[in-house]
């Protein structure tokens, strides 16, 4: 008879046959014992590529002693990470969102591959926990996440934001080399993943929000005693899983990902949100889509005053109890759905039961009597430019409504050339088309660009577009994921400069103010833009990836 607990490492440890695997297996630390306890991986994306993930080895050493103190046998493997923020602004970054699909698919094949009975995944810099979570879904089998936890403040409250936008500031001489020397330097002080809620801090707090990681996880300092614990505990959990056999597909059902929706709208985080939920959700077969970014947008208030918008730090914010105080009070107003199951083997409502509220006197998140907006700053816009869909971020800062003349660049590098040097002007409406999941290839991230408009004082003067992505630390008046993209033939490939181009976030609008008999013969005269011709894992992602409104995932 089959042992439910190891329902998968008994095939490649039991019986005489399986010999040489259990050979293989005592000279990696295997002893008798172990073979008759279920096998859990220890997925791993450390690596001293970035400072998100320099000390997930050691986290990752704690989730696999409190697997192994549990009653389980555990095993550490790696996976990769790209550093968004240094190969921002480069053809590096193309590499970025290919690398989510790399990292699930990169755990699914040693999981599957060397049957594993559960899975504890560690993620740190942006495509980490998308990837792990895609990986978890995927194979629905007993699984928690851990997030490496957020990186201590700079200097001065400085993060990596500060630096992007310090290069705005410099070009337009506002501050010396050596001023902006000084913040380089000192910006980014050790371990953790991006210090805002940017897409890191968000996608750890829609995973939070999902049920799939234990209960304050997502809100934790990447060097402190509760991250050592939290990883411990992962691993002691997962024994639990595995006992009553609760696999992820249990916990990730639609009315989980209405749960994070929520959570990341109440938080004001980052568009790529959109995209990894959908994408998660794809994997988890949950029908998900972007509407449903609106439906629950329309009731939900952006509460947390955090940046890039907001004025606070992720630490700040952890400070005073994190997300949970946040959770308990939107399931008060029965914005969250409390039955929802969660890793604990709780409910939701069961997890947030004996949380404490805020203390008295802060200001970080603001009551529902006065939020820092009454609905949602996640924004999917409609209209002749993206009839499709787009993903605008609009905070109200910087009003609903934009209506100017377009200055289309056919890539981040011509429109990053024009800001730097002084050439876009009050009521432009910068457009950077051919950067989408195929025409990038890779659907870059815009941080650099939309860093140096509000670097040079621009953020609530011009409107940005793109067919890419924008990074969780971009604010100002930004639409992204238009689609369809240029690549393709979407209407972003036909607008020519001068073009007044009106968007409308009130009415979830965004159009091109141009005849449709114009754009009629622009589509006739179009010809797709000529690149280099691109070999190994961009062109293969090319050739697979989904449109940005199905989430970029490949088929």
């Amino acid at each position: 008879m089959t042992d439910k607990k190891r329902k998968y490492s008994s095939i490649i440890v039991d019986g005489v046959e399986q010999a040489p695997s259990r050979a293989m297996l005592r000279a990696v630390g295997f002893e008798e014992e172990d073979f008759s306890k279920p096998q859990v991986g220890i997925a791993s994306t450390w690596s001293m590529v970035t400072p998100c993930n320099m000390h997930i080895d050691k986290l990752a050493k704690e989730s696999a002693r409190g697997a192994d103190e549990a009653g389980t046998k555990s095993i550490i493997f790696n996976t990769i990470t790209i550093s968004d923020g240094i190969s921002m602004g480069t053809k590096g970054m193309r590499y970025s969102l290919v690398s989510r699909e790399v990292i699930a698919d990169s755990i699914e094949t040693v999981v599957a591959g060397q049957l594993f009975d559960g899975l504890v995944a560690i993620g740190g810099c942006d495509k980490n926990m998308p990837g792990c979570m895609m990986a978890i879904a995927r194979l629905n089998r007993p699984a928690i996440f851990v997030y490496g936890g957020s990186i201590q403040p700079g200097e001065g409250r400085t993060d990596v934001v500060s630096v992007f936008e310090a290069v705005g500031a410099h070009s337009d001489g506002k501050l010396s080399d050596i001023e902006l020397l000084d913040i380089e330097s000192k910006a980014i002080p050790g371990p953790g993943s991006c210090g805002g809620m940017y897409t890191a801090n968000t996608m750890a707090s829609a995973i939070e929000a999902l049920g799939m990681s234990l209960p304050g996880s997502s809100a934790q300092e990447a060097i402190s005693s509760d991250k050592e614990k939290d990883s411990y505990n992962a691993g002691k959990f997962l024994s639990h899983l595995i006992e009553k056999d609760i696999k992820p597909r249990d916990i990730l059902t639609k009315e989980a990902f209405e749960n994070a929706i929520t959570v990341v709208i109440a938080l004001g985080g980052s568009t790529n949100a959109v995209l990894h939920l959908l994408a998660i959700a794809h994997e988890a077969k949950v029908d998900l889509c972007l509407d449903d970014f609106t439906r629950i947008g329309e009731r939900v208030p952006v509460l947390a005053d955090v940046r890039p918008s907001g004025n606070y730090l992720m630490s700040e914010l952890i400070e005073i109890g994190g997300i949970r105080p946040l959770m308990k009070m939107l399931l008060e107003q029965d914005l969250l759905n409390g039955d929802c199951l969660t890793v604990t083997g709780k409910t939701i409502r069961e997890n947030l039961s004996e949380v404490d509220d805020y203390p008295s006197g802060q200001s970080i998140v603001k009551g529902f009597s006065e939020p820092i907006k009454k609905d949602s700053h996640l924004r999917i816009l409609y209209g002749n430019l993206s009839p499709e869909g787009a993903v605008a971020k609009i905070s109200g800062k910087e009003g609903t409504k934009f209506k100017g003349s377009a200055r289309p660049f056919n890539s981040e590098e011509e429109a990053m050339e024009a800001i730097l040097g002084g050439h876009i002007k009050e009521g432009d409406v910068v457009i950077i088309r051919y950067e989408g999941p195929q025409g990038g290839p890779g659907m870059r991230e815009m941080l650099s660009p939309t860093s140096a408009i509000m670097g040079r004082g621009l953020g609530e003067k011009v409107a940005f577009l793109t067919d890419g992505r924008f990074s969780g630390g971009t604010h100002g008046f930004v639409v992204g994921h238009i689609t369809p993209e240029a690549h393709l033939g979407g209407p972003l490939a036909l607008v020519e400069k001068g073009d007044q181009i009106e968007i409308d976030a009130d009415k979830n609008e965004i159009n091109i103010l141009v005849d449709e008999k114009e754009l009629s013969e622009r589509k006739k005269n179009w010809k797709p833009l000529s690149k280099d011709e691109e070999k190994g894992v961009l062109s293969k992602y090319a050739d697979s990836v989904a449109s940005a409104s199905k989430g970029a995932v490949t088929t």
